[in-house]
């Protein structure tokens, strides 16, 4: 079955459903979405209005004043306008039956000269019942055809995704997320933020609905603050000089937060940063959350979250394993300054050529793309058989000490200061000893990590009383 005919079949399930009723309301690039719906046949009984405002003071007058039109206020803006008034025009006379929404987009696509970011905000604001509290889906939609009419139809077919889901799949918060790339194709689409909020998602954990986008492929990368809230990646990285530090952070150490502290130390003292905000990040790769199987364990996912978090530290999911990919992605979202964080032992798996593989330049290549931005890595010691080793005394393969001496006499890896009594702590023997009487793990993590473990008895903590 192609695109055209299924996306046709969700808008007319859509018409021929008589409790939804309300309005499109479009900028940016054509109607497309209002398009399905009247093609589909039966709008009338589905669409009160539709409507585009592409004069920036059309748009004002209507919307109010805006600072950007392609954000995620202005997409606000546009929802709460318009089904306020499908309420206030409509509900005495149709609203014991009907339940009423609005769907928005305000988007940028493929301009004639070419060039420019094509990316928009969707979102549906809708009633679940009639004279219900309305619930709401927001997304922010990266549009990746080459052709401005490609990038227009794609965008159409999520619109009709987000409001069939929206209407029909409610109830199933992953099912809708799924869906949103039905009869479409990764290459096509990036959605790399989707927000769910109002009565009908009431139980929902966008942090989980952030982990999904990445897991089905409809992004790379995702993103969410300390405050839980889902952050809108290229926004929050924006013109920033970026510090990230993978881990498993299962659970977050001293260690891990000392590397960071120091790291920033060393980061600020460079000249490129100066006068810029840095923004610190914690990644936890698709990899590490799978743990070697295809599920990922959502309770244990959100202890970690919940645990960073508690640390004040932003959260990175991203399916980018290889550390030139996760370069390059941050790269293209900030003209900043970027650092990596790692211990002594990432390092030396950098070093390893057969993890480099894939690429057809190998180790050369990776290394080349990693580095190709100014990018530093900040190489906290490790302790081994007594030895402190750093970055200064760390052993490669002979074949290998050229091109680690020619990236250390670059400036490519920054030693950081360490604090000695932290090196022997490890993340997993912590872990094993949470569910256990032994309470020497408290020190080894930082007192609000501590807390929160014990409160809300993750990774086993209080089995054994």
């Amino acid at each position: 079955m192609d695109a055209g005919v299924d996306t046709l079949q969700k808008a007319l399930q859509v018409n021929l459903d008589l409790r939804w009723y309300g309005t499109i309301a479009e900028i940016g690039a054509g109607q497309e979405v209002a398009r399905w719906f009247f093609r589909a046949g039966g709008a009338a009984g589905t669409v009160a209005k539709s409507m585009s405002a592409y004069d920036m003071a059309v748009s004002d007058a209507v919307y109010g004043k805006a600072d950007r039109y392609v954000s995620q206020g202005r997409l606000q803006a546009m929802l709460d306008r318009e089904l306020q008034l499908n309420i206030d025009r409509l509900s005495d006379q149709r609203g014991d039956d009907t339940s009423f929404f609005a769907f928005a987009d305000t988007v940028v696509a493929r301009s004639y000269r070419g060039g420019n970011e094509c990316h928009g905000w969707m979102g549906v604001k809708f009633q679940a019942h009639p004279r219900d509290e309305p619930s709401q889906v927001v997304i922010h939609v990266r549009m990746l055809d080459e052709e401005a009419p490609q990038q227009q139809e794609a965008l159409g077919v999520v619109g009709v995704n987000l409001l069939h889901g929206a209407f029909f799949q409610h109830h199933e918060p992953d099912r809708l997320v799924e869906s949103l790339l039905d009869r479409l194709t990764t290459g096509r689409v990036e959605i790399d933020l989707i927000e769910m909020s109002g009565i009908e998602f009431r139980m929902v954990d966008n942090r989980l609905m952030a982990l999904k986008l990445v897991q089905v492929g409809l992004s790379g990368a995702a993103m969410f603050g300390p405050d839980r809230r889902v952050l809108q990646p290229s926004e929050a990285l924006r013109k920033k000089a970026i510090l990230v530090e993978r881990g498993s952070f299962r659970p977050p150490t001293v260690v891990n937060i000392d590397m960071l502290e120091a790291a920033r130390t060393a980061f600020e003292k460079d000249p490129a940063v100066a006068g810029r905000e840095v923004l610190v990040l914690t990644e936890l790769t698709m990899a590490n959350l799978r743990a070697g199987g295809d599920v990922v364990d959502r309770r244990d996912f959100l202890a970690r979250a919940d645990l960073l978090a508690a640390c004040g530290l932003p959260v990175l999911i991203s399916d980018y394993l290889a550390y030139h990919r996760l370069a390059a992605y941050l790269a293209w979202r900030t003209d900043g300054r970027l650092g990596m964080v790692m211990g002594v032992p990432s390092l030396l798996e950098l070093f390893d050529e057969g993890a480099h593989a894939e690429l057809p330049g190998g180790i050369l290549e990776s290394f080349g793309r990693l580095f190709k931005n100014d990018l530093r890595l900040f190489v906290y010691p490790m302790l081994r058989d007594g030895r402190v080793v750093t970055v200064d005394t760390v052993e490669v393969a002979e074949q290998l000490r050229p091109l680690f001496d020619y990236l250390n006499r670059r400036g490519s890896f920054v030693g950081l200061d360490h604090e000695p009594d932290y090196l022997p702590i490890l993340s997993r023997d912590v872990l094993q000893r949470i569910p256990t009487d032994d309470t020497g793990w408290e020190e080894m993590v930082p007192a609000e990590v501590a807390a929160l473990i014990k409160k809300r008895g993750f990774f086993g903590y209080g089995r054994s009383r």
